[in-house]
């Protein structure tokens, strides 16, 4: 009978501090967003005055360098979130990408800021303009794409080409949108790879972990402190390749990012 009422103390202990640390990531979510919110009416004039001030050619770098990735650092810092980059001096801070990555968590877009001193401009969905505030700076550094219209993600992967011919870099997760299910992760789609190879630039992958343990995309406002881990590969070139090679170099990238995650998981299972 002690032995039942041991073991069922232990589960409502246990039971009260599961639901006492949902709480605390739910509280600290709110006030990560508010944060963030407040945030974004500071930097939108920063924005403002580099696209009017700065030429066309000048200004995604300024913004990249001078906004982007202060405005990440100092949001992961209220927020408690540490990045580790490892592997960041196989690329060229000069040189055109076309970068990929894996998605499973709203942290990984300042994530890809922080880990990269590349100026590049990310692919985002056509309907994020529509937020206020926010939209306008999408529209100006981003690449957007109405993925329900065939022309529009044909006219998005020119967009992407000539931004590569004009030297900034694109960024692109090759998932198409983020992983919320147990898998390590989705099928990839193709066009990260054609356009490296239309371009002849080198395919930069990076695989971030950790993200999803710190904000669930199952639960986008139970954030918690902690740290994430960005890692990269060696640049992969694509000259001489052609529309051929795109399954062998998808294939490629996949076991690279596969890799990573899977000794991840070995590490944890310990």
């Amino acid at each position: 009978m002690i032995v039942e009422n041991s073991g069922v103390q232990k589960s409502v202990c246990l039971c009260r501090f599961y639901k006492m640390g949902r709480i605390f990531r739910n509280l600290f979510g709110i006030y990560a967003l508010i944060v963030f919110t407040l945030s974004v009416l500071v930097v939108l004039p920063g924005y403002f005055l580099v696209f009017l001030l700065a030429s066309k050619e000048r200004a995604p770098r300024l913004a990249h360098r001078l906004i982007s990735r202060s405005w990440a650092s100092v949001l992961f810092f209220l927020f408690g979130i540490r990045v580790k980059v490892r592997n960041s001096q196989v690329l060229d801070p000069e040189k055109t990408y076309v970068f990929v990555a894996n998605h499973r968590s709203l942290l990984d877009i300042p994530s890809y800021a922080i880990a990269c001193q590349n100026t590049f401009r990310f692919l985002s969905k056509e309907e994020l303009t529509k937020i206020p505030g926010m939209g306008w700076i999408i529209r100006k550094l981003y690449i957007t794409v109405d993925r329900k219209d065939k022309a529009a993600r044909l006219r998005s992967m020119d967009r992407m080409v000539q931004s590569l011919r004009d030297g900034v870099s694109v960024f692109l997760c090759p998932e198409g949108t983020r992983n919320k299910t147990n898998r390590p992760l989705l099928d990839f789609h193709d066009g990260a790879f054609r356009v490296a190879i239309e371009a002849q630039v080198p395919l930069a992958v990076m695989t971030i972990i950790h993200s999803d343990t710190l904000l669930s995309p199952l639960h986008p406002i139970a954030l918690m402190p902690g740290r994430i881990e960005c890692i990269w590969e060696h640049p992969i070139e694509t000259s001489g390749m052609t529309g051929q090679d795109v399954p062998r170099l998808r294939e490629t990238v996949k076991k690279l990012m596969l890799k990573q995650l899977e000794e991840v998981a070995r590490l944890r299972q310990k």
